[in-house]
């Protein structure tokens, strides 16, 4: 397939009309590669291992979430040769689709919500909400151990509860407060902040970045039949 036409069902999956303005000039095509498209890998970001990986295996096209490139560039030494480097050599292209994607139907958070099984799903402004079965342990649990609690969970025991979850660093007052309008419980998200905590009567729940946004890289690798790369950032508990 060339480059064009892949492009194209990229932008229908999330529309680059749909980004927030951080996002201006930093999505869409950041590495330009070879013209055709046999092979498609796709991860959270364009770190040294996922690209290395990526063009071993021999794909054309990388795409991930987060922009490689977010501020401007005026050397390619160190880390970003080494990034960078492989996907030169390899002349693969690097895609981005960031806060689309978190926008986009079936995008990030949606799919978010269907990995923590939430039924009777509503769409925020950024993230869903939905009715949530699983105990707060469960989700961890199923987060892979990463989740912090903050505030009184003794009331949510053994009830199903209105979860709102934000994929990323989505501890926004106003996304909070949206949520608590929409009947939320608890709300998870990543990047959780003390002056966030101190200021919230309504329970937060603490993940990852990387644990809530590549669940959805992983399902858009599931539906395309792209290779997910998986990439999960060294976590040690001292």
């Amino acid at each position: 397939m060339d480059i064009a036409d892949f492009i194209r069902k990229l932008e229908d999956i999330a529309p680059p009309e749909i980004a927030e303005d951080m996002d201006d000039g930093k999505i869409g095509l950041v590495i330009e590669g070879k013209r055709e498209i046999t092979r498609a890998a796709c991860a959270l970001d364009a770190t040294k291992n996922t690209v290395a990986k990526a063009a071993d295996m021999g794909a054309d096209i990388l795409v991930v979430h987060h922009p490689p490139i977010w501020h401007a560039v005026h050397r390619i030494t160190g880390l970003k040769r080494d990034i960078f480097l492989p996907a030169f050599k390899a002349e693969m292209n690097i895609y981005s689709m960031h806060t689309n994607f978190d926008h986009a139907r079936g995008g990030i958070n949606d799919a978010l919500g269907e990995f923590l099984e939430l039924k009777n799903i509503g769409h925020m402004s950024l993230g869903v909400i939905g009715d949530c079965t699983m105990s707060l342990k469960e989700i961890s649990q199923k987060l892979g151990g990463s989740m912090r609690v903050y505030g009184d969970i003794g009331r949510l025991e053994g009830k199903t509860f209105r979860l709102a979850v934000v994929g990323g660093s989505g501890f926004d007052a106003e996304l909070i407060d949206e949520a608590k309008d929409a009947g939320a419980d608890v709300f998870l998200s990543a990047e959780l902040k003390h002056d966030t905590v101190i200021s919230q009567d309504i329970i937060l729940a603490e993940s990852t970045h990387y644990d809530l946004e590549s669940i959805g890289m992983k399902k858009l690798a599931e539906k395309t039949g792209w290779t997910f790369i998986e990439d999960r950032p060294q976590r040690h508990d001292i």
